[in-house]
């Protein structure tokens, strides 16, 4: 077995050390991920300027990049065999619902699954890296029984995310979808020593669906949401209509 970990915290998260940690004895293990912290970087490659990869005393390789970069780069840049999975996290802090599509983390997983390997994303829901060795081991069983199952057809794509409690060795696996999220709350200006105006993006809307099955309704009742994911944003249901309506004269 060779692994690919990736995170979007930085190559010193504590959550990236603890993924690292937990996956010990499962085969070659490789870490890339960004030199610094690139949460909310969703898929973003680097396209207009070079890449550097160094090298930590601890071996993981860190990137100027994104998420995203760091993964592409160990897929493709010729530095480490093709791996057999791609883990990443552990993120400090949930990536549930329309998180998913802003997210690094996710993001850094989606990357290898693109290029036809299975991945999971594993994210704490709570910022603050409480219970963080509890949430490693939630992992690493996770890992343990999806590498037990006989492969599917195709390559997979997991979301997990794990409560922060001391006894999440004891919460519940549940398969979810996405909930979702009430617009952000709005930017917020500021000035700069300048006196020029500034801006900072606003905090993540409230949850809107956090219905029955649902990412928010499992983690909020204490569980861990593991959700399937797909890369295809086709709405298929109304291809039909558009079909109808876009008719070329």
């Amino acid at each position: 077995m060779h692994i690919l970990i990736a995170n979007d915290d930085g190559y010193l998260a504590p959550g990236l050390q603890a993924l690292v940690s937990a996956c010990k004895g499962l085969g070659t293990i490789d870490v890339f991920a960004p030199e610094r912290n690139a949460s909310g970087t969703s898929n973003s490659l680097t396209l207009h300027q070079p890449l550097t990869v160094h090298t930590a005393a601890n071996g993981f390789r860190f990137i100027t990049g994104t998420p995203s970069d760091s993964v592409h780069l160990a897929l493709t840049s010729g530095l480490i065999p093709k791996p057999d999975l791609v883990l990443s996290g552990i993120n400090n802090g949930a990536n549930m619902g329309d998180d998913t599509l802003y997210s690094g983390t996710v993001a850094a997983a989606t990357e290898g699954f693109l290029f036809g390997i299975p991945a999971i994303a594993f994210s704490l829901t709570d910022k603050g890296w409480a219970h963080l060795d509890g949430a490693a081991r939630v992992a690493r069983r996770i890992i343990d029984q999806v590498l037990a199952r006989p492969p599917l057809a195709g390559p997979w794509l997991l979301n997990v995310n794990i409560p922060a409690r001391a006894d999440v060795d004891a919460a519940p696996w549940q398969t979810t979808r996405l909930g979702r999220r009430h617009a952000s709350f709005p930017a917020i200006a500021q000035t700069n020593p300048r006196g020029e105006p500034i801006y900072w993006i606003g905090p993540a809307g409230e949850a809107r669906d956090e219905g029955e099955g649902t990412d928010f309704q499992v983690t909020r009742q204490g569980g861990v949401s593991i959700t399937p994911l797909q890369v295809d944003m086709t709405h298929h249901v109304a291809l039909p209509q558009w079909r109808d309506w876009l008719v070329q004269s």
